[in-house]
């Protein structure tokens, strides 16, 4: 994701809401405003017309919606600039769009392909860097999102626990900070029992990544599911439901770049990212339901599904992370399928025991177009986890409140859970403006 490369021959750009086309159109020659009509161009979240003028030049207009559409649309100027031809536009009107600097990220982000694989290569619109706005901010965040779906995107022959490793190690060099890993057998002898378990089925052996900067500040820490692929295990998937797991690594894609954020960022903290790297494959060695395994932290684990191994590898990861105390711990992880059931596509859901960073949450979420929604850990279904012959169910029969009871489990892992955020992240499988389908 980038900037156009220069202003030269950029396509001058206005931006037009429904309710202020007729005043902006006076500004225009009459070939432009004929061309208008003739388009039956309205204004509307979503149009965008290429114009040309008197003199023979073009003009670009962005349809920015009435405040009802624009309620309802993430990113206007996106939803706009995706039907415009590849070329560079400069937008000369940046005051007639509110929360310009989002909406120019929103460009950014809508510009994403994954075309790592083809041969012709597709062509974009780009963007004019504007003058306006803090522009290296959003480039920083469009890059790491950039990142973050290239790393989700790459099927797992390409982006298996051995190449996930070299990309978290690539990103520690890029930023001078630490980087190692535990790796097959040592994982048992450094105590990641539920790690190796759920990993060991596969030819590429199951690691626990970390990369640590900083000296001074808050300590963070950052923990990311890196199930490179999900079969189910013994529990095998169907066919249909097996075909996106690649994307199951999505944590730990999600924790890499918002810690290339961080870093690009330089923030005065204490930064640690683990991610356990397993593919929960199939072999005569996989574990099996009806097992009950022993974690890092003491606690006994019965399995009822190999398909829900994401909490184990986590439960490990925090255990680790928790021995630090952090001042801050986030979990990220495409964990259930009942949060995308319960909150739909759009919304991240996540849970914290606090209300305070709750409304935080949710309010700088808006800020950013990027909506999240709180859960709660709610204490009463406690019990569900609890099954007779372990202290912890991996995957409580019945299936009700299955996000709910996924966080609960990951919180017995976590000593501070006053400090700790979980979110249960979604696979997108849409194309509207901004998203980029897993394909």
């Amino acid at each position: 994701m980038k900037f156009a490369d220069t202003r030269n021959n950029a396509v001058p750009t206005y931006c037009v809401s429904t309710d202020t086309l007729l005043e902006v159109s006076k500004t225009f020659d009459q070939t432009v405003k004929e061309w208008i009509q003739k388009t039956q161009f309205l204004g509307s979240i979503g149009q965008s017309v290429l114009c040309p003028t008197k003199k023979g030049e073009m003009i670009a207009l962005l349809g920015m919606g009435n405040k009802k559409s624009r309620k309802r649309t993430r990113f206007q100027l996106a939803a706009a600039a995706k039907s415009l031809p590849p070329g560079s536009y400069e937008i000369l009107n940046p005051e007639a769009v509110e929360n310009f600097e989002i909406e120019a990220l929103g460009w950014l982000m809508n510009s994403y392909i994954f075309d790592k694989y083809k041969n012709k290569k597709d062509t974009h619109a780009y963007l004019v860097e504007p003058k306006t706005i803090n522009s290296k901010r959003i480039l920083q965040i469009a890059e790491a999102e950039a990142f973050a779906r290239d790393l989700i995107n790459t099927p797992t022959s390409d982006m298996g626990p051995e190449n996930l490793a070299l990309a978290a190690k690539s990103l520690a060099n890029k930023f001078n900070a630490h980087y190692s890993e535990i790796v097959g057998e040592e994982l048992i002898e450094k105590n990641f029992p539920l790690i190796h378990a759920v990993g060991r089925a596969s030819s590429q052996e199951p690691r626990l990544l970390t990369i640590k900067h900083g000296n001074n500040g808050p300590k963070v820490t950052l923990v990311g599911k890196g199930v490179c692929f999900d079969t189910g295990g013994l529990n095998i998937k169907p066919g249909r439901s097996m075909g996106l797991m690649k994307k199951d690594m999505g944590g730990a894609a999600n924790v890499l770049a918002l810690a290339s954020m961080i870093l690009s960022a330089n923030m005065n903290v204490q930064l640690t990212v683990l991610i356990p790297a397993v593919e929960n494959s199939i072999s005569g060695n996989s574990f099996r339901p009806g097992d009950i395994l022993k974690a890092r932290n003491g606690s006994t684990v019965e399995i009822n599904n190999t398909d829900a191994e994401g909490r184990l590898v986590l439960a490990d990861a925090l255990s680790l992370a928790s021995e630090e105390n952090p001042d801050l711990l986030i979990s990220m992880a495409t964990l259930t399928g009942a949060a995308r059931v319960a909150v739909g596509s759009d919304l991240a859901p996540f849970f914290t025991e606090k209300n305070d960073v709750s409304e935080i949450l949710k309010t700088s979420g808006e800020a950013q177009s990027d909506p999240v929604w709180p859960l709660p850990f709610w204490d009463p279904y406690e019990n569900l986890i609890e099954p007779e012959h372990a202290d912890l169910d991996n995957a409580p029969s019945g299936g009700f409140g299955g996000a709910i009871t996924a966080a609960l489990f990951l919180r017995r892992f976590v000593s501070k859970p006053s400090s700790y955020i979980h979110f249960d992240i979604l696979l997108v499988r849409h194309k509207k403006p901004v998203y980029q389908k897993v394909e």
